[in-house]
């Protein structure tokens, strides 16, 4: 199955304030504020819900199109997609902005003050998913993530007027869509994604109950965090999927990405929907081991062993021979 994944590209700079913000904060003077923090640490991460969903996919051994917009500044990014397997070749570079970026500095109690930059993003409008299939020719599935919200729906019709099956994955975008935007994204949608919280986000602002979104997509996807996955379909009970369970989590930024990337690549090997689930849970347990969205490493063994775990030899037995290539 050829994927391609549509959305934010982008670098992530996290910073590390030993100390607490709101020592520094006078309540009489909050009118005119001008602080400044000595962070103690940075890390510069590799990061944007697409790149990381197509990072994920690389791991498995697919060859996803990379569909984006990003600054003169995204060739060492590139080169590290390729390295991966991905196919970056219909990415957008901007003559004008840096690639987007998210500034964000954390304190002692983990409180956090964050800028994001869309920069090059805000071209993703411009981007034309017809020049995509003509040049990698038929796509069997388009995710449209979170990105520019011009491009996310421009993207989404192209995929109806080309009858392309695609999956709505609004998420972090949904404060920011208007009601019809809203129900362009979803109507015909073949997968929705989203967590508990955005579940309820994408009621309140599209105006449909759950019932009536059933009407309009394939299979609705909720990730539950550490409880798991709800699949619902029209016509069909509810399915519950639990999570793996991951003892001292390193870092939980980037997993419903994973998530994502598991999922697809288990429909891409035609497996059913609830087995595609339960590797989507699999790589994210994964990723909870790393500091990071795109510095996981997927080994066979330890994935095999999770599943096995989990969710019984046979479940495990189905994705043994999608595996045979990782280390």
């Amino acid at each position: 199955m050829r994927t391609a994944v549509t959305g934010s590209i982008a670098t992530d700079h996290l910073l590390t304030f030993p100390g607490v913000f709101t020592d520094q904060l006078l309540a009489e003077r909050l009118e005119r504020v001008s602080l400044s923090f000595l962070a103690d640490r940075l890390e510069v991460r590799r990061g944007g819900v697409a790149a990381n969903i197509c990072y994920g996919l690389g791991l498995l051994g697919l060859r996803p199109v990379l569909v984006g917009a990003a600054g003169g500044d995204f060739e060492p990014y590139r080169l590290h997609l390729k390295e991966h397997g991905i196919d970056t070749d219909s990415v957008h570079i901007s003559e004008s902005r840096h690639t987007a970026r998210f500034v964000c500095t954390t304190d002692r109690v983990q409180n956090q003050i964050a800028t994001f930059y869309a920069g090059a993003m805000a071209e993703a409008r411009t981007i034309d998913l017809r020049r995509v299939v003509a040049r990698v020719g038929r796509l069997d599935l388009v995710v449209v993530s979170p990105d520019d919200p011009e491009a996310m729906i421009r993207h989404t019709d192209a995929c109806r007027a080309l009858n392309i099956p695609f999956a709505a994955d609004p998420s972090q975008q949904l404060a920011r869509l208007e009601r019809k935007e809203v129900r362009r994204l979803l109507e015909g949608a073949r997968w929705l994604f989203g967590n508990e919280y955005e579940a309820a986000l994408l009621q309140e602002r599209s105006g449909w109950n759950t019932s009536q979104i059933l009407d309009r997509v394939g299979c609705w996807v909720t990730t539950l965090g550490d409880s798991g996955v709800r699949l619902r379909q029209k016509g069909r009970p509810d399915t519950g999927i639990p999570a793996v369970p991951v003892e001292g989590v390193v870092d939980p930024t980037g997993v419903g990405d994973a998530f994502r990337a598991g999922f697809v690549a288990a429909l891409s090997w035609n497996l059913p929907r609830e087995v595609a689930a339960q590797f989507g849970c699999t790589v994210a347990a994964t990723v909870l081991d790393y500091i990071g969205t795109q510095e996981y490493r997927l080994y066979r063994e330890p994935l095999l062993s999770r599943m096995r775990t989990s969710y019984g030899v046979p479940a495990a037995a189905r994705v043994v021979p999608h595996l045979r290539e990782l280390p």
